[in-house]
């Protein structure tokens, strides 16, 4: 709405001292509506002006002295890029980019790390079948598998640091004592060395994946405070992925947030008649889980009301705070409460209201 001093000045120069009656002809109404509370001078848009703006364009080269079609389409291309480049670095540390490309990969480690770890399950129980039922947890089974080798090897001195990788002496002892009385086949060095090997792999990937998992965790509180306040960083970083932005996201209703993921299930019930889906992504949140059966729809569509608001703060919202994430989810809370206990919940003005003066 502020007119630029560069325009101001050259209007101030261009036009008559007795402005009065005065009609500018410009391309753009908004920069028309700035001139006119700007300067007071009537502007005319559309019609006969943009016909003028066209012939302008088209023989700008022949009006303007020493400027060729070809340095100014040079001019044109420099433009456009200098945009694109201010549209992709409008906010280095605001960029979500890195949140889809983060929990796209997260995704696909967890998928690959279950795959890898049911291999080294398999190659490793040919040896020692009976630490399967001991150490069920992917991660630690490959760290014990590489700690122990041969399990002809171990003995009390190990216990120690079975103890370490397991962090129980019960489990430790258990796993001695197995690999004393085991029925499972020898294995030669060579197999050994390659099961070992596989091991460290999948430990290394488990040990990315923490730290990628932490990345995450700071980037989402740069991009989005209020929505991980709210819902948590994994499940809010999927809503964005899957909406493709932060932008998106927040131009999309409460009824659509609330679906997000579940389109095959929502296409299927229009196509048969039946009941659309309550629920896409933020199944995955803690609140729907904690919420009883009956109430399980309805406090899915309350938590995609505060998700649509929470989305709208962040990507409108100059400073990134989540305060207002902090809010959201304590109505959400009390929502929880009022059904299983009845007790009437703040109001969403009270609230908001509290969460502007902290």
């Amino acid at each position: 709405g502020v007119l630029h001093e560069d325009l101001r000045l050259l209007l101030d120069t261009a036009l008559p001292p007795k402005r009065k009656k005065v009609v500018l002809g410009v391309g753009d109404a908004k920069m028309g509506a700035a001139v006119l509370e700007e300067l007071g001078v009537q502007c005319q848009t559309g019609g006969v002006v943009a016909e003028l703006m066209r012939g302008i364009r088209l023989h700008f080269p022949a009006l303007v002295r020493g400027l060729t079609a070809q340095s100014a389409a040079k001019a044109q291309l420099g433009l456009g890029h200098s945009y694109s480049r201010a549209k992709v670095k409008f906010n280095v540390n605001r960029v979500d980019n890195m949140i889809i490309q983060s929990i796209s990969l997260l995704d696909q480690l967890d998928k690959d790390i279950n795959t890898f770890s049911m291999r080294v399950r398999s190659w490793y129980g040919y040896h020692f079948p009976e630490l399967i039922k001991i150490v069920p947890e992917n991660s630690m089974y490959c760290r014990v598998a590489k700690f122990i080798g041969n399990r002809r090897e171990l003995s009390e001195e190990s216990l120690e640091g079975l103890e370490e990788i397991v962090m129980d002496s019960a489990k430790a002892q258990a796993i001695l004592e197995a690999s004393r009385s085991s029925m499972g086949m020898d294995i030669s060095p060579l197999d050994l060395i390659n099961i070992e090997s596989f091991s460290r792999r999948v430990i290394s990937l488990s040990d990315y994946r923490k730290g990628l998992q932490e990345y995450l965790r700071s980037k989402m509180s740069q991009v989005a405070p209020s929505l991980s306040a709210l819902i948590g960083e994994v499940v809010g970083a999927r809503l964005i992925s899957h909406a493709g932005s932060l932008t998106n996201l927040a131009k999309y209703p409460a009824s659509t947030v609330q679906i997000l993921g579940a389109e095959k299930a929502l296409f299927r019930a229009l196509k048969t008649r039946g009941n659309t889906p309550k629920y896409g992504l933020i199944f995955h949140s803690t609140f729907i889980g904690r919420a009883a059966a009956k109430n399980k729809g309805r406090i899915s569509r309350y938590l995609a009301n505060k998700c649509t608001i929470a989305s709208r703060i962040d990507c409108f919202s100059e400073v990134p705070t989540s305060v207002f994430g902090d809010k959201l989810r304590e109505q959400v809370e009390e929502r929880l409460a009022f059904y299983e206990t009845g007790e009437p919940p703040r109001k969403n003005l009270e609230v908001m209201k509290e969460a502007v003066v902290e």
